[in-house]
């Protein structure tokens, strides 16, 4: 597989698991195209085509050597690199090892800085969870918007300037392992049908991502309620479409009839509005949580015959062994 074709999977494999389903994201795609038509000349220069294919804005090929070269002449990648965090350190470490490709989780580059417009997603998946779209859209935009304004002074392009001296393809994969992350949970949950808190907690711990976590600290925590509270209408939200959303809107999942929330991390103002509103959270833990939809991605990379080095906090589980089918 080339780098680009490898990116070409993450993004199905995205869409696939994408909690507000594949019609819901064509549909997105769809309203994408029509905005580009409607721009002018100029307009359509700035625009990211990107996202006429593919509707998350933080997952992006930030290095490709071999991009402009014809099909025959493409570098093969035989040996990735992946963890959460890649910049510099990690980078030079990949480089050392030989890697083809590096693939980090969290967003570089370009990828960094346009973090922000994932965030709808949220919108889209509170909607399902009943709480009315219009609602959700209105309390998450000022949310969106201060995001934007706390990325823009970063320097996103300090790791990509790495990996391109170093001569390393690099891309990064966020919100689509987010969306395999979550799939995967909210599957598990249907089919275990918690009723309490506590088996909310030990549905988690017993998931090797987070059995692992918790050995380093840092596994599933009861951030509100009571093990033996009733957890009611479990969903998971905090957990895909950027960053943390809105703390605002608490109130409206209360109202829509979500007893618990199961997250990825959550910061000390959105927990007291959470427990102001009687809703139980469950923090799932942020490594871990990162590490279940990353290794669901890299497993269909091992599947091809590609090489994986996990590294930077990354809990390498392989849900796929040689052999298999």
């Amino acid at each position: 597989m080339t780098t680009q074709q490898i990116y070409e999977l993450a993004v199905k494999l995205g869409i696939k698991a994408d909690l507000r389903g594949e019609k819901k994201v064509k549909k997105y795609l769809e309203k994408a195209k029509k905005k580009y038509e409607k721009l002018d000349k100029e307009g359509k220069e700035e625009f990211d085509k990107e996202k006429l294919t593919n509707p998350y804005s933080d997952t992006r090929v930030l290095v490709d050597a071999s991009a402009k070269l014809s099909a025959s002449k493409k570098k093969q990648i035989k040996k990735v690199v992946a963890g959460i965090d890649m910049e510099g350190p990690e980078l030079l470490l990949a480089e050392k090892l030989g890697a083809d490709l590096v693939i980090a989780h969290h967003p570089e580059g370009k990828a960094l800085a346009d973090l922000h417009s994932v965030m709808d997603l949220q919108a889209a998946v509170l909607a399902d969870y009943g709480v009315p779209i219009n609602i959700a859209e209105s309390v998450i935009r000022p949310r969106i918007s201060e995001v934007h304004r706390g990325i823009s002074p970063i320097n996103h392009n300090r790791a990509v300037d790495f990996a391109r001296i170093l001569k390393l393809d690099f891309i990064c994969t966020h919100t689509i392992a987010d969306n395999l992350g979550a799939n995967y949970l909210a599957r598990e949950l249907t089919k275990k049908k918690p009723e309490t808190v506590g088996d909310c907690l030990a549905i988690l711990k017993a998931i090797p991502e987070f059995k692992k976590a918790v050995e380093y600290n840092a596994g599933p925590t009861l951030f509100v309620g009571n093990p033996d509270n009733s957890c009611g209408k479990v969903v998971i939200t905090e957990f895909t479409g950027g960053t943390s959303g809105a703390k605002e809107m608490y109130e409206k999942m209360s109202q829509a009839g979500i007893g618990t929330i199961i997250g990825m991390h959550m910061g000390e103002e959105h927990r007291k509005e959470a427990e102001k509103h009687h809703i139980n959270v469950v923090i799932a833990g942020h490594m871990a949580s990162d590490s279940l939809g990353m290794n669901l991605f890299l497993d269909e990379l091992e599947k091809k015959g590609i090489e994986v080095v996990p590294l930077s906090g990354l809990i390498r589980v392989k849900r796929f062994k040689s052999g298999n089918k």
